[in-house]
């Protein structure tokens, strides 16, 4: 797995894109930076090329604005490539294009690929009208039928995208929200359905395809806990289990993860139990082969919970490994 982590210009004391590795029971093992990067906060993987790609968060370039590299493995250790721009929270790729959701000025951005895994393009999408406060993009999802959701997070609005080629994306439509929810991770659900954690209201939108013309329709909201927000607490990450029965939320500030069930055939979600994340600020977290493994940006390491596969519940830690201020854990394959 790769794990990216606040450097120096970040307020952390990470050096670069880090590599764990799991062994048969979910543990993980640090084997080292494999890139120094400033502040590698976000990455994602192209599907079928040995190539990362990260966001240095914290480190603009000549424009003002911080860049996205290729990182491509060279005997047996990967190198930095020079890449495009943007201040990416989150993004995807798609094997010819990557979008990237910029949480500073609210771009959202698109490079198409090259057959190398190169940032061959960049275009960026047209603002959103909303009056008001600065956009905040924070997320891009790539949607099982081609379109492209992103979230804006001081806006409460989802937007849908559809992909030009070499013209980049063109609006969909949008959805608004309840108003100070802060719409901030998604993720699809097998039933089309996609699931939004709100970091600010610490709930779960639900989202649902409908007509022909596949607009997304507000289905419902539900909190993202058993117990409820909490002083100062932020939602952050949302995650499935490999089957789509479970659904789970990380809460920075009280630090739990909200354990819920997907029911409905996908339509809805009920909170089952909150479960102690194990650590300081959990930021992101990862489902992985029966495994939940939580990041945790404060306390510096991630720790390792097995699932069990009838409750979906964590069990007791089962690992943890330390990490210089991680800010996310992504699979080295998809």
């Amino acid at each position: 797995m790769w794990a990216g982590c606040y450097t120096a210009d970040g307020g952390g004391p990470g050096t670069g894109i880090g590599a764990l590795g799991a062994a048969a029971d979910g543990t993980l093992a640090w084997l080292g930076v494999v890139a120094g990067a400033d502040s590698p906060s976000l990455l994602a993987v192209h599907p079928s090329l040995p190539v990362v790609y990260a966001a240095g968060e914290q480190s603009p370039d000549r424009t003002g604005v911080p860049p996205v590299r290729r990182i491509r493995p060279r005997a047996g250790r990967p190198g930095v490539a020079g890449g495009g721009s943007g201040v990416p929270r989150r993004r995807r790729s798609a094997g010819a294009l990557l979008t990237v959701a910029c949480w500073g000025d609210g771009q959202v951005l698109l490079f198409e690929l090259d057959h190398d895994g190169g940032l061959a393009a960049r275009f960026a999408a047209a603002a959103s009208a909303a009056p008001g406060r600065p956009r905040r993009a924070h997320a891009s999802l790539m949607l099982a039928d081609g379109r492209v959701m992103t979230t804006d997070l001081w806006h409460d609005l989802l937007r849908v995208w559809n992909y030009r080629p070499g013209h980049g994306l063109t609006l969909d439509h949008e959805l608004t929200l309840p108003h100070g929810s802060g719409p901030r991770h998604l993720v699809q659900h097998s039933s089309g359905c996609v699931f939004v954690v709100t970091e600010y209201s610490i709930e779960v939108a639900v989202v649902q395809r409908s007509g022909e013309a596949g607009t997304y329709r507000l289905a419902g909201v539900g909190p993202a806990t058993t117990a409820g927000a909490l002083a100062g607490d932020s939602a952050a990450e949302i995650a499935l289990s490999a089957d789509g029965r479970y659904a789970y939320v990380g809460v920075r500030g009280s630090n739990r993860i909200g354990v819920l069930a997907v029911e409905a055939d996908g339509t809805s979600l009920r909170p089952l139990a909150d479960v102690p994340s194990g650590g300081d600020w959990p930021r992101h977290h990862l489902v992985r082969n029966g495994s939940l493994h939580v990041v945790h940006e404060r306390s510096h390491d991630v720790v390792t919970f097995r699932l069990d596969p009838a409750s979906g519940l964590p069990g007791k830690p089962t690992g943890r490994v330390a990490v210089a201020s991680p800010t996310a854990l992504i699979p080295a394959r998809i």
